[in-house]
């Protein structure tokens, strides 16, 4: 794990980045998917334009705290099935493997005394679960994996799915989010 930060669309973002140990991929994997899952300056370029987006959008929901900050920290960590298994089964009790998990920091209690850096809290992304589904649904895993990152990432801003509803407005924010940087 490693931590990188740079400015994207005058926001500062500080990542840190665990790649996907690509060594372990049993499959074809495209060069630009290979790059995302090993580097993350797409990641941090993307993650500030998607908080810039809903920052500026105000019909979005965006926590206050986050609204006029310039300055993120997070942590993405792209992982395997047992790992991301481990992780559901310990925080959550759901003895099953998903697609992403996010841990978010910020909440409706959370008071933050400076506004100086913003701590978002982490996203873990089965990268072998991403790989099923984007064959399962015919797109390519470099989109798959942006499309599980913006779901992390607003799960992280507050956004849930409890309902049908729901989750149809926060899938077609994600919709927005990706076709950003396309």
């Amino acid at each position: 794990m490693e931590n990188f930060s740079t400015s994207s669309s005058k926001l500062d973002v500080d990542l840190s980045f665990t790649p996907f140990p690509v060594q372990d991929l049993d499959v074809f994997v495209n060069s630009e998917s290979l790059e995302l899952m090993k580097n993350p300056s797409q990641w941090i370029e993307g993650i500030g334009s998607w908080i810039r987006f809903i920052q500026v959008n105000s019909t979005l929901k965006c926590p206050e705290i986050v609204l006029n900050a310039s300055q993120f920290s997070l942590g993405l960590e792209l992982t395997n099935d047992k790992k991301i298994l481990d992780l559901n089964q310990a925080w959550l009790g759901q003895s099953k493997s998903t697609d992403v998990l996010s841990f978010p920091i910020i909440d409706e209690t959370f008071f933050d005394v400076s506004n100086e850096c913003i701590e978002l809290g982490d996203i873990v992304i089965s990268v072998p679960t991403a790989i099923r589904q984007a064959k399962d649904n015919k797109i390519d895993l470099f989109r798959e994996l942006r499309w599980l990152a913006t779901h992390g990432l607003l799960h992280l801003l507050g956004w849930d799915h409890g309902d049908e509803e729901s989750l149809e407005k926060m899938l077609l924010i994600q919709e927005q989010l990706i076709d950003l940087n396309c």
